[in-house]
């Protein structure tokens, strides 16, 4: 993605090829910071203040002191003026910084990447892989870290393998999520998605989707289920994410799925919600 602006706390605009982060703030040396990225619909952030109340969230998990959400507003405005992109991604850091220093609030903007429409049209392949379940507080569950190696390296071996993304799945078989998403599938009129008590990322997009389901007249149930029961009961299958929304999937491993109407349909109703809070 091409970054378009950032502001950086106590130096306000930065030119974004300028160095914002010390060699010494733990986010570098052992990926100990927090982060947020969401989407931005005519010009407008959607969902900033629940992100914000999400990175204060992390921010306690790994142990760094609570940051000023009304800084990272004023920063997000300084570089989506500047960046002046009606549609764009929004990305909100906040590092420890070093040991004789202070925090660091970065807040930048880019743009969306362009793969995600043409995927979003041909659907996702999604691969299963192996992962524990974060459900042990000290694991992280739900945080934002940038300690995102392991996520990186999933997505990785899942197009090393032919397919576009990973998925998720506990040693006992249990679908948890993917890298940078949440998965749903669709069974009659139900819609289930995984449980928040496995550990998995309480994503703002998967929230809205549950209230947006509500009003198209999908319940949706979240809970456990094994990789092996979606596979064989699933008739349509989608993630969700901040930025790249509601994304159609088409293939888990090696079974294939048809492309439903219930993704399409939330898409269009998530689309409608942004731009019209945007207006």
């Amino acid at each position: 993605m091409t970054t378009l602006a950032l502001a950086v706390s106590g130096r306000g605009l930065v030119d974004p090829a300028e160095p914002v982060i010390r060699a010494d703030d733990e986010a570098l040396a052992r990926g100990r910071a927090v982060f947020e990225t969401l989407r931005v619909y005519g010009g407008v952030p959607f969902r900033l203040s629940e992100h914000l109340e999400r990175l204060a969230r992390s921010a306690s998990v790994v142990g760094i002191r609570e940051p000023d959400l009304a800084e990272f507003e004023r920063l997000a405005v300084l570089a989506l003026t500047k960046a002046a992109a009606p549609d764009a991604v929004l990305r909100l850091y906040w590092t420890p910084g070093p040991p004789d220093g202070d925090t660091v609030a970065i807040a930048l903007v880019a743009e969306i990447p362009a793969w995600i429409e043409p995927a979003r049209e041909r659907g996702q392949r999604l691969l299963s892989l192996l992962s524990p379940r974060r459900s042990a507080p000290w694991l992280l569950a739900g945080t934002k870290s940038t300690s995102y190696a392991a996520h990186i390296a999933a997505e990785l071996e899942a197009k090393r393998r032919g397919f576009d993304d990973a998925l998720f799945v506990d040693a006992d078989g249990v679908v948890l999520e993917g890298p940078v998403t949440n998965i749903w599938w669709r069974v009659g009129r139900d819609l289930l998605t995984p449980g928040l008590d496995l550990g998995i990322l309480a994503g703002e997009t998967r929230a809205t989707l549950i209230e947006l389901a509500a009003d198209l007249g999908y319940p949706v149930i979240e809970g456990s289920w094994t990789l092996t029961e979606v596979l064989l009961h699933a008739e349509e299958v989608f993630t969700s994410s901040s930025v790249r929304e509601v994304m159609p999937v088409v293939a888990i491993d090696e079974r294939q799925f048809s492309r439903g109407p219930t993704s399409a349909e939330l898409q269009a109703a998530l689309r409608r919600l942004a731009v019209g809070a945007s207006l």
